[in-house]
């Protein structure tokens, strides 16, 4: 199985994370912006983390303008969320050796580093 990085080109927090990727990681990169998710994939993400909320991020300015903090949501609804719109995806979001690390925290990073055979 391929490890993959998905995050968005734009993003500064994800910018500055992939610069301290050590060098010939044999990462596959994926702009989500550019090239959504697809069901399959959100499914392995789900897999691994065992659950959607796990994935999406309530940071997002949509979550925010959508008022979707003032409602109930279920596992259906974080699914059809991230499915919708990439921005609603905890970034950067790794998948490496089947397992899943999801968003930029330092201790999700030293897991990332661990997992890449950097620590």
């Amino acid at each position: 199985m391929l490890d993959k990085i998905y995050y968005i080109a734009s993003c500064d927090t994800c910018r500055k994370i992939i610069k301290t990727l050590p060098k010939g990681n044999n990462l596959a990169f994926r702009d989500i912006k550019q090239d959504p998710l697809t069901e399959e994939e959100l499914a392995e993400m789900y897999q691994s983390s065992g659950s959607y909320e796990a994935l999406f991020s309530k940071k997002a300015q949509l979550y925010k303008s959508m008022n979707l903090k003032d409602k109930s949501l279920t596992e259906e609804d974080y699914k059809k969320y991230l499915l919708e719109h990439y921005t609603f995806l905890a970034r950067p979001v790794f998948m490496i050796g089947g397992k899943v690390f999801v968003g930029g925290t330092q201790q999700n990073m030293l897991q990332v580093m661990k997992a890449l055979g950097n620590v």
